[in-house]
């Protein structure tokens, strides 16, 4: 082969040579500061001349290049030149023989195709970081270069490529390492995130609750977003959504201390206005330059409404047995952590057959789109979604879009009010008595509770227990209370919950009774014999104190 007259047409020689002619280098011009030429070239009087690149015997250079060289000519690429490093790499091969028989190689590595394209668009190419069999890495670049028609090239067909391989096995294994790293990283980023959410939901008596959570991105930062469901106790339920601004360990450890200030606020049985105003301080306390959203909502089966308050959070969007969805947008505060605003309560239908969606922006933002779009495709296809929470909580993701690779954390929390009928409408009973006041109150209670749990077929101790409970809350709401006073029993599928009723805003409490005492005895009994008992004040003023029974057999 003769590669005077192929390194003649290498990409540059041509260039170089035109602009040595164009521009000779004088010595005035190198005593300027230019950089000399790469040529024959007497830099002082005594230095010995140094010797030109055209003046280099090619192959003897590429001979000793530890890059890997195989110079191919041709429209099937037939082998004209592999370097030591090559052959020391795949062995020998055949000079003369197409590429696609004698170099398999670089058809494992797919490379046949862009050789052809190199060779068609006279313009190089390079692929990076190709794995081959033996567990190097390469990265090759292919030029093509030309021939004089009928030198060097067989049957006077001019033209061929230059593969020059470049070992960058190193540099491979330490991105994998590095990758792996990051996957390590990732994978105990989601892990901490994860456990600081839900393990399991509580499975209120009256709603069926689903909830999912797809973290964002591939890096290693977490984000903060969360949800809740928690039982309150007298058939209601808490429901909170939020989502802590930014990334990072900060972000899940400010997520984390919210979520459990959330619980413990939510043991009080407070309005959810009250609620978001004691995050909001508590979410200041925590870090004064970190902002989080936030929605809290209470669901009370006995209204068939669900009363919320939102802290710069996403409207609740609740589509009822009919498919019609309806946006929950006011009243809306600011984040919690901005401090100085009275949050507000506000409340929507939630009855029979209605579903409620909670979710964090990450489900309906976009980049280069309107926020009120994503919460608009969001409503349709809940409009669409039927089935189990869990289905719905699954089409939403589906339909939003969201994939592994999805930039942003994305939380959901479904929520439904089953319409029961037949059996089990059987199994959620109420009854309600009015009660005015006098020394027949007591009686009148009795009487009712027991004719109730006589008709709900209870057994005798549980009757006995719900009418005993009944009488001596009573009792405690005519000694402590004011009119209007109702008593309520409601029985579940798992538990028989008492509540009473009355004008009077102050709490009870339990407390020892002396000896001589003649009465605050009552909360201590119903405290007893009960599963549990509690006290909240109601909308308008007044309070309801309840206490709730586990039915034999139900899953509490």
């Amino acid at each position: 082969m003769n590669f005077t007259r192929w390194s003649a047409r290498l990409p540059g020689t041509q260039r170089r040579a035109a602009a040595r002619s164009d521009h000779p280098v004088t010595q005035d011009r190198r005593g300027d500061g230019s950089v000399p030429a790469a040529r024959a070239e007497q830099l002082t009087d005594d230095a010995p001349p140094v010797p030109a690149v055209d003046a280099l015997p090619v192959r003897e250079v590429l001979d000793r290049v530890p890059a890997l060289v195989a110079l191919l000519h041709g429209p099937d690429h037939r082998i004209a030149y592999v370097n030591d490093a090559y052959v020391s790499a795949f062995g020998v091969r055949p000079l003369g023989e197409p590429a696609r028989a004698a170099l398999p190689e670089l058809e494992g590595l797919g490379l046949l195709p862009l050789l052809d394209q190199v060779l068609r668009s006279s313009k190089s190419r390079t692929v990076k970081s190709r794995r081959t069999p033996d567990g190097r890495s390469y990265t090759f670049t292919c030029t093509p270069v030309d021939t004089p028609d009928g030198e060097g090239a067989p049957d006077g067909r001019g033209g061929g490529v230059l593969v020059f391989a470049t070992d960058v096995t190193d540099h491979a294994e330490a991105a994998e390492r590095l990758r792996a790293s990051e996957r390590r990283q990732r994978e105990t980023a989601v892990t901490l995130q994860r456990s600081l959410l839900p393990q399991e939901l509580e499975e209120p008596d009256d709603l069926r609750v689903a909830a999912t959570y797809h973290p964002g991105g591939t890096e290693a930062a977490v984000g903060g977003d969360w949800y809740d469901v928690i039982t309150l106790g007298g058939g209601r339920t808490a429901l909170v959504i939020g989502d802590v601004m930014g990334r990072g360990v900060r972000a899940a450890a400010v997520m984390g201390q919210l979520r459990t200030a959330v619980r413990a606020y939510a043991r009080l049985d407070l309005p959810p206005h009250e609620v978001l105003q004691l995050l909001d301080g508590l979410a200041m306390e925590i870090d004064a330059n970190q902002i989080a959203t936030c929605v809290y909502a209470i669901h009370d089966p006995n209204e068939g409404r669900l009363v919320y308050a939102s802290a710069g959070h996403l409207p609740i969007l609740v589509r009822d047995e009919s498919g019609t969805v309806l946006r929950a947008d006011e009243p809306t505060g600011p984040p919690l952590g901005t401090g100085g605003w009275m949050h507000a309560s506000g409340s929507v239908p939630l009855g029979p057959g209605s579903t409620a969606v909670l979710y964090t922006d990450g489900l309906v933002e976009r980049r280069n789109e309107d926020l009120d779009e994503g919460i608009a495709a969001l409503e349709r296809a809940l409009a669409g979604a039927t089935g189990t929470p869990q289905v719905v909580c699954d089409r939403l993701v589906r339909s939003a879009g969201v994939t592994a690779d999805h930039d942003d954390d994305v939380a959901v929390l479904v929520l439904q009010h089953p319409a029961r009928t037949g059996p089990d409408n059987e199994l959620f009973r109420n009854a309600a008595l009015e009660l005015l006041g006098g020394v027949e109150a007591t009686p009148r209670a009795r009487a009712f509770a027991s004719g109730v749990l006589t008709s709900w077929r209870f057994p005798r101790e549980l009757h006995d227990l719900g009418v005993l409970a009944a009488s001596e809350l009573v009792a405690n709401s005519l000694q402590h209370g004011t009119p209007p006073m109702r008593l309520r029993l409601r029985r579940t599928d798992r538990r028989l919950i008492i509540e009473v009723t009355d004008g009077d805003d102050h709490l009870p409490r339990r407390r020892r009774a002396e000896p001589g005492d003649e009465a605050g005895r009552g909360i201590a009994i119903v405290a007893t014999i009960a599963t549990g008992w509690g006290s909240r004040r109601t909308p308008g003023g007044g309070k309801a104190v309840w206490c709730e029974f586990a039915l034999p057999g139900g899953s509490v």
